[in-house]
């Protein structure tokens, strides 16, 4: 439930920004009838999300024994290539989100000459990249945590997400975003790693990958650490834990949070000011609206 709620606030967030850059752009030109756009975007988009990720939860559950355990595999390494991309992406982009958001916007409303359109398009697409992803995060979270806890768990990470949104919309100078990017952004890597120990398991048990050394440790004994109780079952949908792992799916779960939470989580580096030159103030938020 955690991880669905953690990804549906990243992922709800980020749609809401962008929908909230864009009618704070409509309400400072004072184009109101470009507000209907926005949203036609925002619901051919999500109606686009849900039915993909309808489609694929369907195709999954039809599968069966090693065919089964290859989807869930294909799905979850995917999910790990997609999650990367995008905390990396954030954190070089989110500062100048609007100002590409609103530059897009222009350029496409002069080479197709209706602002509208260019509008309708840029709300589409960015809730669209982001209803996609959510629905396969949402599909490999579901292979170590029942569906319902999933639902309820992203439902309620939505609703805070357009929460935010709103927020930003009334003033967005006095939400933390860099914080928020940087917190949602260091458990969606912990929850990656999560998912690329749980594809080595699925390919080891489908007989696609050898194990080296089974059981590195066996914590069976404790009842509290199985999948068979509440704890059990947090502790493997948000950490991919697993009680008695095989040595390929501790080095793959160690290797990848150990290697992108550094890279996450050090310093970005910036050009040091010239001699004789005053460093540059620190600009605004990306998600501030006027």
């Amino acid at each position: 439930m955690l991880t669905a709620f953690f990804i549906m606030l990243r992922e709800g967030f980020e749609a809401a920004l962008v929908v909230a850059i864009l009618y704070a752009y409509v309400r400072r030109t004072e184009r109101h009838d470009l507000v209907r756009p926005i949203w036609a975007g925002v619901i051919a988009a999500s109606a686009v999300s849900i039915g993909t990720g309808v489609a694929i939860h369907l195709t999954v559950e039809s599968l069966a024994g090693a065919a089964r355990l290859r989807a869930f595999a294909l799905i979850s390494v995917f999910a790990v290539i997609v999650l990367t991309w995008m905390v990396f992406w954030m954190r070089r982009h989110a500062r100048g989100l609007r100002g590409e958001l609103q530059h897009s916007i222009d350029v496409a409303a002069t080479a197709r000459g209706s602002i509208g359109l260019a509008v309708g398009l840029a709300s589409f697409f960015a809730v669209l990249r982001e209803g996609l992803e959510a629905a396969l995060f949402l599909i490999a979270a579901a292979t170590t945590d029942d569906g319902l806890r999933v639902a309820i768990g992203g439902l309620v990470g939505l609703t805070i997400a357009c929460v935010m949104g709103y927020l930003v919309v009334l003033g967005g100078r006095r939400l933390p975003l860099r914080q928020f990017f940087q917190v949602t952004g260091v458990m969606l890597i912990v929850f990656a790693a999560g998912l690329l120990s749980r594809t080595v398991m699925f390919l080891q048990v489908a007989g696609d990958l050898p194990i080296l050394w089974d059981n590195v440790y066996d914590l069976t004994a404790y009842d509290v650490l199985t999948v068979r109780t509440e704890t059990g079952k947090f502790l493997g949908a948000m950490f991919g834990w697993d009680p008695r792992p095989s040595i390929e799916q501790v080095v793959a779960y160690l290797g990848y949070s150990l290697t992108v939470g550094y890279l996450f989580l050090r310093p970005s580096r910036e050009a040091a000011p010239t001699k004789g030159t005053e460093p540059a103030r620190q600009t605004e938020p990306a998600a501030q609206t006027d």
